[in-house]
């Protein structure tokens, strides 16, 4: 299935379209002037940490523990993240170390 050049052009106004609503929204709807609501500074304390719970569940969904790998690789990736992020405390660093040694555990030992 091919689009037509009519269709490509619309596909990318809606992209640039999309993309420049949803960064200039924030600045008509709190300008700097104006403080921020309550709410939206509660959802910029809790969201961070909710999100992240949710990325652990959808990360652990599929994970087997009474077949396969056991869930090994997956349990030491993320006891490579912790351990990284207490000793380094830098997020990226946490985060790729984590994602090598899982990748490594599954590509080459499991």
């Amino acid at each position: 299935m091919t689009m037509s050049l009519t269709q490509q052009v619309i596909t990318i106004a809606m992209v640039v379209l999309g993309t420049m609503i949803t960064r200039f929204l924030p600045f008509i709807f709190f300008p700097s002037g104006k403080s921020t609501p309550k709410y939206v500074q509660f959802l910029g304390k809790v969201l961070p940490s909710a999100v992240i719970g949710l990325l652990v569940i959808y990360c652990f969904k599929d994970v087997r523990l009474l077949s396969g790998s056991h869930g090994i690789p997956e349990i030491l990736g993320v006891v490579i993240v912790v351990l990284l992020h207490i000793w380094k405390k830098n997020m990226l660093l946490s985060i790729a170390g984590g994602t090598i040694c899982y990748m490594l555990l599954v590509q080459i030992v499991f």
